[in-house]
């Protein structure tokens, strides 16, 4: 999934706070649900209008994010 299609970065939204697409549920939002216990399911039916393709394609690119190879270059780059 594109990052455009799950990710919004609007100044007019949430003050410019990354949300999910055509919502104004943070993107943080779904990783503090998760790191508190709550399933994906509890989470979707807290914020209906999160789809549970945007959930999971956030998920996936997150993870994709997180590999050996990218986690090096995030370390180069904030250094």
């Amino acid at each position: 999934m594109d990052l455009h299609a799950l990710i919004t970065i609007d100044p007019e939204i949430l003050g410019g706070q990354p949300v999910f697409a055509g919502t104004r549920v943070p993107i943080e939002t779904l990783f503090d649900h998760l790191e508190a216990g709550v399933s994906l399911d509890e989470f979707l039916d807290d914020f209906p209008t999160v789809s549970k393709a945007q959930a999971i394609g956030l998920l996936e690119t997150a993870t994709k994010l997180l590999t050996s190879s990218n986690v090096a270059q995030l370390y180069a780059a904030a250094a």
